[in-house]
């Protein structure tokens, strides 16, 4: 028997939710993993960005499940590992997080599943650094997580409204997490922070309620935005369109370099034309998608081994 693991994209950070909100989407990256009959570590990857892909102990979905038995103060098993790639590399939509969340829950599945979502949950976001992408990824929806007073996630289920539409423009260049926090400041004002958490609650009633007009408000950031910008070549006219074409907003996915729009089901497909065409014209290739929320979040099943 083998285990396959197909774990959702994610766009973090929603405008003002740095670090803590993100939501996944209908992307998926597919991983199988079984015990490997030759006793050594075995991985094959196809797919998109699949030549990117290490075949040795330093990949991370090995890595994670390392980590899982590690933990569980088990000998890590002979692996066999199979991925199967959708969702781009460095690029804003998780991937990293389907890698640190398939890794975990397969070693879980193959331990015979000892852990909680809640423990896997923990360990990911060890692994990872943050919440806002690995929770979403692993339980599906839109998710909101914050330390409670003994410092443990206290992570919330945000309802999403049907009637906001996420429309993710894809650039055919890599942006990598690192490289976009070196242009954070390191200190802010007190005025971007007020600024910040009003419209983190904004957020979260505009995405509950589906009221357009508040989440064009409410989808402005001070905290990383503004200065992550300057690393996405034609963002300002990307915006622009999409605003024009119906959008209620547009924001930087993750670290990027993948921007998000949201629209109502009537502008949907409008906003992805005009995102796609208006940024293929600066001289990028770009890919334009009309996805919804991944509300069931990471799937798991068995099955026989070819």
């Amino acid at each position: 028997m083998r285990v396959r693991v197909a774990v959702p994209a994610t766009t973090a950070n929603l405008g003002p939710g740095f670090d803590c909100l993100g939501a996944a989407l209908t992307l998926y990256n597919q991983f199988w993993f079984s015990v490997a009959p030759s006793g050594e570590l075995e991985i094959t990857a196809r797919g998109l960005d699949a030549e990117k892909i290490s075949g040795d102990r330093d990949n991370l979905v090995y890595q994670a499940f390392a980590a899982f038995f590690e933990k569980q103060g088990q000998p890590v098993p002979a692996l066999r590992l199979e991925i199967e790639l959708a969702v781009p590399l460095a690029r804003g939509l998780g991937s990293s997080a389907t890698a640190i969340v398939a890794g975990l829950v397969g070693a879980n599945a193959l331990a015979g599943n000892p852990w909680t979502n809640a423990q896997l949950c923990d360990l990911a976001t060890e692994l990872e650094g943050h919440p806002d992408n690995v929770v979403p990824a692993l339980l599906g929806g839109c998710r909101l997580a914050a330390r409670d007073r003994q410092n443990q996630w206290a992570i919330a289920d945000l309802d999403w409204h049907s009637d906001l539409i996420p429309v993710v423009a894809i650039p055919d260049f890599e942006l990598s997490t690192e490289a976009a926090r070196q242009v954070l400041p390191t200190q802010y004002s007190r005025s971007d922070a007020i600024f910040n958490a009003a419209h983190v609650g904004l957020v979260v009633r505009s995405l509950a309620s589906g009221n357009g007009e508040w989440l064009a408000a409410a989808l402005q950031d001070r905290l990383h935005q503004p200065y992550r910008q300057v690393l996405i070549p034609g963002y300002e006219v990307v915006e622009a369109a999409a605003l024009k074409a119906g959008a209620f907003g547009l924001v930087i996915s993750g670290a990027g370099p993948t921007l998000l729009a949201i629209a109502s089901p009537d502008h949907a497909e409008a906003v992805r034309q005009a995102m796609q065409t208006t940024w293929q014209a600066t001289g990028l290739s770009v890919r334009a998608e009309i996805l919804a929320i991944a509300q069931t979040g990471t799937l798991v099943e068995s099955e026989a081994e070819n």
